[in-house]
C-alpha cells in the first residue's frame, strides 16, 4: 500500500472557508456602506439644522422653511449622502429576506446616538445606553439565524 499525502485541515477548509468569506463580504459589504453612509448624512443634516436654529412652523412661513432648507449647502449634502447609503441599503435588500436586513437598521441608530454623544456632547440619559446594548443584542440574535 502506498502512503497518499494528507492536507491539514486548514488547507481542505481553505478554499471553502475563502469562499464563504468573500460571499459574506460581498453581502455585508453594502449593509456597512448603507449604514454608515445613512449615519453620515444624518449628522450632516443635524448639523445643517444646528446652524439653523430652532424653526418654528407655521402654515405662512412654510413656503421659506422649504426654501432656506433647500438653499442650505449641508442640508443638500446630507441628502445626498443620505441617498447614496439608501442606494447601498437596496443593494443589501436585494441579496437577503427583509426579515432578515431589517433589524439591521438598529445599527444606524446605536451609531447615530454613538455619534450625538461624541460629535454633539449630547447628553445620553443611563437607561437610553442600556436599550442601545439591547438594540445590539437583538441584531446580534438576527444576525446568527
Amino acid at each position: 500500500m502506498q502512503a497518499q499525502p494528507t492536507s491539514s485541515i486548514a488547507e481542505k477548509r481553505a478554499p471553502i472557508s475563502a469562499k464563504g468569506t468573500t460571499a459574506m463580504l460581498t453581502t455585508l459589504l453594502p449593509l456597512l456602506l448603507a449604514t454608515l453612509l445613512g449615519v453620515a448624512g444624518q449628522l450632516v443634516l443635524k448639523y445643517a439644522m444646528s446652524q439653523m436654529g430652532a424653526l418654528q412652523l407655521s402654515a405662512g412661513g412654510v413656503p421659506m422653511l422649504i426654501l432656506r432648507m433647500a438653499t442650505s449647502p449641508y442640508v443638500i449634502g446630507g441628502l445626498l449622502i443620505y441617498g447614496l447609503g439608501t442606494f447601498f441599503w437596496l443593494i443589501f435588500l436585494s441579496r437577503v429576506p427583509l426579515s432578515y436586513a431589517y433589524p439591521f437598521i438598529s445599527l444606524g441608530i446605536v451609531l447615530g446616538l454613538l455619534s450625538a454623544w461624541g460629535l454633539f456632547h449630547e447628553q445620553i440619559p443611563p437607561l437610553r445606553w442600556v436599550g442601545m446594548l439591547v438594540v445590539c443584542a437583538g441584531v446580534l440574535l438576527v444576525s446568527r439565524t
